[in-house]
């Protein structure tokens, strides 16, 4: 998390092994795109192989379009807590609940969480983005449970 004035983004609502696996991997790679190019780099391997390199790079092209979205029209910053930190911040629980919502085709849950996170006139562009990732990140996590691995 970023120091100076606190934001309530930021503040802990939880832990990120209470969300289930969609929700957590929304998380996770949402704190590694931010991170780094290094880290970036991990998202698109990850993404890769799970999925094989056709749809890990469309849904990997998703991905970064959905963060540059809420970067360039966020309500405000959307605050992260640090790639290993066990929290789970109140803005990453939102954008965890958005992208679990799109990933069942909850489509009103999603785009109300998605106002919440940037303007509403960008928020059904958002959840279109959202459901291509939430199920990417569905097939990761059912890859992942058959080959024994863990997201990460």
């Amino acid at each position: 998390m970023t120091s100076g004035k606190p934001h309530r983004g930021g503040a802990p609502v939880g832990y990120v092994t209470e969300l289930g696996p969609v929700e957590a991997g929304a998380v996770l790679y949402l704190r590694l795109w931010c991170d780094s190019p290094d880290s970036q780099a991990q998202v698109w391997n990850d993404f890769a192989t799970a999925l094989g390199p056709e749809r890990g790079q469309s849904a990997i092209k998703s991905f970064g379009k959905l963060c540059d979205l809420c970067v360039r029209h966020g309500r405000r910053p959307l605050m992260r807590h640090q790639v290993n930190c066990e929290c789970l911040g109140a803005d990453e629980s939102c954008f965890a609940n958005f992208i679990g919502y799109a990933s069942e085709g909850e489509h009103e849950d999603a785009l109300l969480l998605a106002a919440n996170i940037v303007r509403p006139t960008i928020a059904p562009s958002l959840v279109s983005l959202a459901q291509d990732v939430g199920q990417a990140l569905r097939r990761i996590a059912v890859t992942a449970e058959h080959t024994g691995g863990t997201q990460n």
